[in-house]
């Protein structure tokens, strides 16, 4: 056990070091092309290096954490939960301690240090929550196209042409698939959330600062502060909730999920009294409004959560009803899940749209900054729940190859299938305050027009802004495609090369003969530094050419355009990736014939075509809406006056 989760700590720390050089490279390439100045380049790098940080060091924990768990699966279901759980808790303080932590430095160093006026620091911030974004989007696809590659290879010539069972140490892949659990789900989840976290407290102080002008009694210090605090005392209150996620000696799957559902949805009460509080004594009952519109996001994070839970979940119909449609075979089991992630989208997508509305209608602009603050208020907690399951997944891996009893694996499926739930519930999480961030950012962006002295004046008729609208609408689904052919390239590498090491070594399938697993690793880790590239570019220089040939409002239409259709396809996407994995867990558990069935063989096939849907597309499309938001924030200026050259040139 030692062994095998040794090999897994340095498949994934040496795959991080080659992506923490690329994104290095970027940064050095960018100041030296003087893209970044001032402040900019040092807040570039720092919200970049506290995002691999908190990827980093939560990834630590859990490659630690794998043999544990399948240790304490032995003596019951609850033990295995406690220590997968207390390692996805590291993961969830870190990433909301680093947030508050950097945002709290650059705070003391502009306004301390420098003396720079309150309501001009938020607009530099921005740029760290772009060094932030762009790290982000390189671990979460970066590391979403490893872990699949890995996966889709294991599956397809483990489990489909030989016929090996999941994580069996015969097939080359099966530690590749597990490095992949952790630089995906675990590394690339934690630079996700990083980001989607100090994104939405810092798009929300430019906007107090902003509002504060509007408000009487208020300055621009307590709107820019207010954010900050709502953070901390989320912080406090997820702390509390992880102490009552506990059942008793070897509980049901249903139990433990109460546990976790008892803590979440306790650290989101006592949120509510602390922002209460929080307000009625620092500003008055008068201000209550802010209150209301940081609850608005509090309850809607729950809403959504909960509902993702129930498409996604085999406790419940949907995934249910979709396992019943492996008895006919792979064609009808993608198109119900296909059917199945459409429909998902209606209660999420009806979700943002009132919390938009309330939150708007207490506050403007700054209320919906404030409601994507709520939200991520419980992302302690959350994404405890949520980094736990790779750590699961795992630990069924290490069972399966040092030979534990069959008992453990058993226990550590449940726990896996427990985990495809929570994370799950965490990828719609990121996608709604992705939703609501980016709403505030382009707000934020419009602000920045204003103060260009460009006149605002956009209609809808206007053949730039429909360009814009078209241009944005059609981005993630361009994202999507490049980041799913990124998948299915280095996937072809990865089958390749388990066929050949089958092909050259029969002794690998006897169990005469030791794969070559670090040969799977190395394809993977090649094949995702070398795909990830052309997807990150999109971010960047679609709003800045945008920009350049059509102007600044062309720019918030396309922001708009995708905002709108990235938020739909990325719920879809997860949801659906997640229903497929859990309707052949239902199987695996014993329904339509269990494992090795015709309904099994098809369901695998349907886990395969989901995998890059909710590991590797989906989530890193919330992560391409803010990162086109910040660059466009950052580049305005460069951005007008270059459009104004164009246009002289050009005219």
């Amino acid at each position: 056990m030692k062994e095998l989760s040794r090999a897994v700590q340095e498949g994934a720390i040496a795959y991080l070091k080659q992506q923490y050089k690329l994104f290095a490279i970027l940064g050095v390439i960018s100041w030296g092309l003087g893209l970044l100045s001032g402040f900019v380049p040092f807040a570039f790098i720092t919200g970049g290096f506290f995002s691999a940080l908190a990827g980093f060091i939560g990834m630590t924990v859990a490659t630690r954490a794998n043999a544990r768990t399948a240790w304490g699966a032995r003596e019951s279901l609850n033990a295995g939960l406690r220590v997968a759980f207390s390692s996805g808790t590291v993961m969830g303080m870190t990433v909301v301690g680093l947030g508050l932590l950097d945002i709290s430095i650059w705070w003391w160093l502009l306004y301390g240090v420098f003396d720079v006026a309150p309501e001009e620091i938020p607009p530099i911030m921005i740029t760290f929550g772009m060094g932030a974004s762009a790290m982000a989007l390189f671990a979460r696809l970066g590391g979403g196209i490893f872990t699949k590659a890995a996966d889709v290879g294991a599956d397809l010539v483990g489990k489909v042409e030989a016929g090996i069972p999941e994580d069996d140490p015969r097939n080359p892949a099966s530690i590749a698939d597990n490095v992949g659990d952790n630089v995906g789900d675990v590394a690339g989840m934690g630079a996700d959330l990083y980001e989607s976290y100090v994104g939405s407290i810092i798009a929300t102080m430019a906007l107090g600062a902003v509002a504060s002008l509007g408000l009487d009694s208020i300055t621009a210090l307590q709107a820019i502060q207010v954010p900050v605090s709502i953070a901390t005392i989320g912080v406090l209150c997820s702390i509390l909730g992880t102490f009552v996620v506990r059942a008793k000696g070897d509980a049901s799957q249903a139990v433990l999920l109460g546990a976790l559902r008892r803590g979440t949805y306790g650290s989101t009460a006592l949120i509510a009294i602390g922002s209460f509080l929080l307000v009625i004594l620092t500003l008055g009952s008068e201000f209550l409004g802010i209150w209301a519109a940081m609850i608005v996001g509090l309850i809607a994070g729950n809403i959504i959560g909960y509902f993702t839970e129930y498409y996604t979940s085999d406790h419940y119909k949907p995934t249910q009803l979709l396992s019943n449609e492996a008895l006919t075979g792979p064609a009808t089991t993608i198109i119900a899940g296909m059917s199945l992630g459409m429909l998902s989208t209606l209660i999420p997508v009806l979700t943002v749209i009132g919390a938009t509305l309330a939150a708007f209608f207490l506050l403007g602009l700054y209320g919906i900054g404030l409601s994507a603050v709520g939200m991520l208020s419980t992302l302690g907690i959350t994404l405890a729940t949520d980094a736990y399951g790779p750590v699961a997944d795992n630990a069924g891996g290490i069972a399966e190859m040092a030979k534990m009893e069959p008992h453990v694996r058993e226990r550590t499926d449940a726990l896996d299938s427990l985990g495809n739930t929570t994370a799950a519930t965490g990828k719609g999480f990121a996608i709604g305050s992705a939703a609501l961030t980016a709403l505030a950012l382009l707000a934020e962006y419009g602000n920045k027009i204003k103060v260009t002295d460009v006149v605002m004046n956009i209609n809808l008729l206007d053949p730039k802004i429909l360009i814009g609208l078209f241009l944005g609408a059609m981005l993630p689904f361009v994202f999507s495609s490049l980041s799913m052919r990124a998948v299915g390239r280095a996937a072809g590498d990865m089958v390749n090369e388990v066929r050949r090491q089958f092909r050259e070594k029969p002794g690998i399938l006897e169990g005469t003969e030791r794969p070559d697993y670090a040969g799977c690793v190395a394809i993977s880790t090649q094949g995702a530094q070398r795909e990830m590239v052309v997807p990150s570019l999109l971010a960047v220089i679609a709003p800045i050419l945008t920009g350049i040939i059509f102007g600044p409002f062309t720019v918030i239409a396309l922001l708009a355009g995708a905002l709108t259709s990235g938020f739909v396809l990325a719920i879809m996407m997860a949801n659906a990736g997640g229903a497929w994995d859990n309707a052949k867990k239902f199987i695996e558990g014993g329904a339509h014939g269990g494992k090795g069935s015709d309904a099994h063989k098809a369901a695998v096939v349907g886990d395969t075509v989901g995998d890059p849907f909710k590991d590797t597309s989906g989530p890193s499309i919330n992560i391409l809406l803010k990162l086109m938001s910040m660059v466009s924030i950052v580049f305005v200026t460069t951005v007008i006056a270059l459009n104004d050259l164009f246009i002289r040139i050009f005219s």
